[in-house]
């Protein structure tokens, strides 16, 4: 019997992996930079953290979750995001306390889970960067969040992104505003799409970033949420447009993004792409503040910033903008083997060789030397070094430049020596 992976999950083989781990590199530099420290969580949680934290009428909840009851009849979900988890993790292990740092500062990688449709740049099992700031209610802190995001896009060489910003104000003036949006829609309701009727009274909100044609029409003149901004909430919306400003950081306000989560409050932001290959308004990453959500899951009144993006979806960016990405290190040794003794020392060598710092492969298949030789051109090896009978009973490896095919005779007791580094500098010199 034969298996295949399961629909909405991919396998990623040594040439993306690659590409992955660079983004990795890029993105941990950076962070590492701005001073955020990783977390590392479970991937399961209770499916009521995901339900009270996420929000039961947002879709993700509703029907996109991964959730089962486990053999103690336990109702468990797959993470379908960071944010909850990380905030359960913030609570319970009281990182809130006094003896603690503020702000605290994380960020995590893995994969996160979501039954929906596959879809190019987006798996039922997909990977996620996150970062999650707690403690500080100053705008700087939205700035500087959004400015790492910013910052890390375009270390990777994206030049096709824009920042979108908008406030959704505090619970209180969001309350007043969707009650606007309903009594707005209301007499629309007949030409909604049919997710737009259903999210009219659980979500309205939704129904603002909706992508439908007819539902786009109709809140062209909705009622704006940053006409109903409290005197609190204005300041603090002006101060991340002051700031970003001083920062040269160009950016729109879109008063109609409103981002997928219950969790939201005040300022929201995603980084966006047009590119031709995506279409227009592309969603890369986004987040925003959430200052009552570590509350919510059982915490102190704690102010809160973060956002995400999915590695998918960025790498497919980085693809279709020609990003050049590295190039794996090159191989410094392939050991060819003729005979069973030789092989045996090609292991003593083989280590010998990577303590001192080389990238080295070796025959295993026992192959006759000219295939062993077309391997190792075919990976690129900068010498080979190769042992038989001959080369054993002198105690001696023959060293071949493959680029040039100069060849040399050293005693293996050079190779295994402690110098050997200094001495291999100086066959490279030679073999020129």
């Amino acid at each position: 019997m034969s298996y295949q992976k399961m629909k909405g999950t991919v396998d990623i083989f040594p040439s993306e992996a690659s590409k992955w781990q660079y983004v990795e590199q890029v993105a941990t530099d950076i962070l590492r930079q701005y001073q955020f420290k990783e977390i590392r969580l479970p991937l399961f949680e209770s499916f009521d953290l995901f339900a009270r934290g996420v929000g039961e009428s947002t879709d993700v909840v509703s029907k996109e979750m991964y959730d089962f009851y486990d053999k103690g009849d336990r109702h468990i979900a797959l993470r379908p995001e960071g944010t909850a988890g990380a905030v359960r993790a913030f609570v319970e292990n009281k990182y809130y306390g006094p003896e603690h740092h503020k702000p605290q500062k994380y960020y995590y990688i893995g994969p996160m889970f979501r039954y929906e449709r596959p879809q190019s740049g987006r798996q039922r099992q997909f990977y996620q960067l996150g970062v999650e700031v707690f403690g500080s209610k100053n705008p700087a802190t939205d700035v500087e969040t959004m400015a790492l995001a910013v910052d890390l896009f375009q270390s990777l060489g994206l030049e096709q992104v824009r920042l979108v910003i908008n406030s959704l104000g505090s619970n209180e003036s969001r309350a007043a505003f969707r009650q606007a949006l309903i009594d707005y829609l209301e007499p629309f309701s007949d030409q909604l799409s049919d997710d737009s009727k259903r999210r009219l009274h659980e979500n309205p909100l939704r129904v603002l970033d909706s992508k439908a044609p007819e539902d786009k029409k109709i809140v062209a003149n909705a009622p704006s949420v940053l006409d109903f901004l409290d005197e609190e909430s204005a300041k603090h919306f002006a101060a991340v447009k002051e700031q970003l400003d001083l920062l040269n950081i160009p950016y729109e306000v879109d008063a109609n993004m409103v981002r997928g989560l219950d969790y939201y409050n005040d300022t929201v932001f995603e980084v966006i792409t047009d590119h031709e290959k995506f279409g227009a308004n592309t969603t890369i990453a986004g987040g925003g503040r959430y200052d009552e959500l570590v509350e919510t899951v059982g915490g102190p009144a704690t102010p809160a910033f973060g956002f995400g993006f999915g590695l998918e979806r960025l790498l497919m960016l980085m693809e279709y903008s020609n990003v050049q990405f590295p190039t794996d290190p090159q191989l410094d040794v392939f050991i060819v083997t003729i005979g069973q003794r030789a092989s045996t020392e090609a292991t003593k060598l083989a280590h010998a060789l990577r303590q001192r710092g080389l990238l080295v492969e070796r025959e295993f298949m026992n192959r006759k030397p000219g295939t062993q030789f077309k391997s190792a051109d075919k990976l690129n090896a900068r010498f080979t070094f190769t042992l038989g009978d001959r080369e054993l009973e002198k105690n001696t490896v023959n060293v071949k430049n493959m680029a040039t095919g100069q060849e040399l005779s050293m005693d293996l007791a050079d190779v295994y020596s402690k110098d050997f580094r200094e001495n291999f500098q100086e066959i490279k010199d030679e073999l020129k």
